[in-house]
């Protein structure tokens, strides 16, 4: 074996890996538009490093939101890479082809691959080169000034580089792989231009939605390909040959799979990976490795994502393909992984109270976020239909209309607990909806719906609704479990505190919950601050909420709630492997 002269991966051939092992892919790149700063080169990796790379396997087990069947009640087996850690990196022949380290202002770290650093960043979309019906249509959003990670990707991805970019939720990712997009489409107009894979149906709609309102002017054609709706009525929008089709992985590849050849991928010049991260694991590798053998090899390739994974790192770390450039890499190291704005807490409870302390959080929520809470939109025509005394009467003992809490999102492990507490709160005469993947994709649509209206100011959600929603106006984020891995803990708390608001997280933590907040706070370099309650406040309502439990744990037992799931695991293990 010692005789033997391995061959270096290349950025194709890793991404490929993803079929067989969970392994991880591709990269080229393009000029830094950061502001300038002090540099420090950076090393590639060596043919040694990734002939041991290929070696080794993963495993990452996460909940593919193209099968509504899975088993979601059964806790995720995640294993890391443990050799993920010890790449190491060598010296580079080439400095202007290396990787270089600026420190911005804002104590950020932002590595590029570049071939000259810029000396001042660019601060309005025309500098970055976005033609004027985009900046038009993003003026109609609201959008004026680009944000750091606009600044950095949107000019190499004009310039047809490939790319990776890493930020903080909420920073406006969407927009950045949007524009040049949109603008690279309006010069040649065809068939499926670009493809945009997401690990969760919620986000494919939300970034079809952004896509269709910044393409208004340039009538840009869009197609959302998920689980959960009808096929037939899929393939007929596929037919006819939309602009950009956003998906999921395995509801395209089932498409390609049964089209008939009647279309294909085969003129995509866009490949884009939102949530790159969740993506480049084991749950989605075969479909992923399906796709990278349909697509075009000479298409543009982007990568996003907010945490920054040893999948993503062998990627960015790839030789390319001979003949092709690395991929610009924008990605942010700040001592902090959560923003600044956001007040992070943790509630130790006793897990046999945690829904009475629940309670009183919802109804007493943190001061700073009291501004947020809403009426019903319907309360004022109700008051013109009914005298002034009987509706203010109404008003003060009605404690519905009082102590509906601020929008805010409950983070749960299991689906099961997800309805769970979405009964026991209803019960409890608080407005609440739920969010995960036992619903139909009608009922999460009219979920998210309700939330984002303030109709409902309670959504309670699996980890399907962490990653990448952005709703306005979110004050609070609780988690009533712990995520096992904490770069979730990350997404999970990134639904509020967006775009420069302020935001509030609270962790309900019980006594098997320590190395679980101490990996949390390792991995964001935050401390969590405790908040507490008066136990004689908090107990008053001990009553009204253990009658509300009982009849919560009564209506999912009498709607036999998981029954489909179990028979589902029931056929798969007689029909075998």
């Amino acid at each position: 074996m010692t005789g033997l002269k391995r061959k270096a991966l290349t950025t194709d051939d890793l991404m490929h890996r993803q079929e067989d092992s969970g392994r991880r892919q591709k990269r080229k790149r393009g000029p830094s538009a950061v502001a300038g700063g002090e540099v420090e080169d950076f090393g590639a990796v060596s043919e040694g490093d990734y002939a041991s790379l290929e070696e080794e396997g993963s495993e990452d087990g996460t909940e593919n939101d193209d099968d509504v069947d899975e088993d979601e009640d059964e806790d995720d087996e995640e294993a890391s890479d443990a050799d993920e850690g010890s790449i190491h990196l060598s010296d580079v022949d080439d400095p202007l082809s290396s990787r270089v380290r600026i420190k911005s202002k804002a104590s950020d770290v932002v590595s590029a691959s570049r071939t000259s650093v810029a000396l001042a960043a660019p601060t309005t979309f025309a500098s970055l080169g976005v033609s004027s019906p985009l900046i038009s249509a993003l003026l109609k959003m609201s959008i004026q000034t680009p944000t750091e990670i606009q600044r950095a990707c949107v000019p190499s991805l004009l310039t047809g580089a490939d790319c990776i970019g890493n930020a903080k939720t909420g920073s406006g990712k969407t927009i950045a792989f949007a524009l040049p997009i949109l603008q690279k489409l309006s010069v040649d107009p065809y068939g499926i231009f670009a493809l945009i894979l997401t690990p969760t149906r919620e986000l494919a709609f939300q970034i079809s939605e952004q896509f269709a309102v910044l393409g208004a002017p340039l009538n840009v054609r869009t197609a959302v390909i998920v689980g959960g709706m009808d096929m037939m009525a899929q393939a007929l929008e596929l037919n006819n040959r939309p602009h950009v089709v956003v998906a999921t992985p395995g509801r395209i590849v089932d498409h390609l799979r049964s089209s008939s050849a009647e279309w294909d991928l085969s003129r995509v010049k866009f490949l884009v990976l939102d949530e790159a991260d969740r993506l480049l694991t084991s749950t989605f590798s075969d479909d992923l490795g399906y796709l990278f053998n349909v697509l075009p090899k000479d298409r543009q390739t982007a990568l996003f994502t907010a945490t920054w994974t040893p999948s993503i790192d062998a990627i960015a770390d790839a030789p390319p393909r001979p003949g092709k450039q690395k991929p610009f890499i924008y990605k942010i190291t700040s001592s902090t992984e959560t923003v600044e704005t956001l007040k992070q807490h943790y509630l130790l409870v006793p897990s046999h109270v945690r829904e009475v302390y629940l309670h009183h959080l919802l109804c007493n929520p943190p001061e700073s976020t009291h501004h947020l809470r809403r009426a019903l939109p319907h309360q004022k025509k109700a008051s013109k239909s009914k005298g002034k005394k009987k509706t203010s009467k109404k008003s003060a003992e009605d404690p519905d209309e009082v102590l509906q809490p601020p929008p805010t999102m409950i983070f749960c492990s299991r689906t099961r607990t997800a309805a769970y507490l979405t009964s026991l709160l209803q019960t409890l005469d608080i407005r609440t909806t739920a969010l995960h993947s036992r619903l139909t994709q009608r009922e999460r649509l009219n979920s998210l719906q309700l939330f984002r209206s303030s109709v409902i100011p309670v959504l309670v959600s699996t980890d399907v609704g962490a990653r990448g929603l952005d709703i306005e106006d979110v004050a609070m984020v609780v988690n009533w479990d712990l995520p096992d891995e904490p770069e979730e803990y990350t997404h999970r708390v990134g639904r509020t505190a967006r775009a420069g608001r302020g935001g509030v997280a609270v962790s309900f933590v019980s006594e098997k919950d320590e190395a679980r907040v101490l990996r949390i706070e390792e991995r964001i370099n935050t401390r969590l601050t405790e908040i507490e309650f008066a136990e004689n406040k908090v107990l008053e309502k001990l009553n009204a909420v253990s009658t509300a439990k009982r009849q919560a744990y009564m209506e999912l037992h009498d709607s036999k709630f998981g029954e489909r799931e179990k028979i589902h695991r029931t056929k798969a293990k007689l029909r075998g492997p």
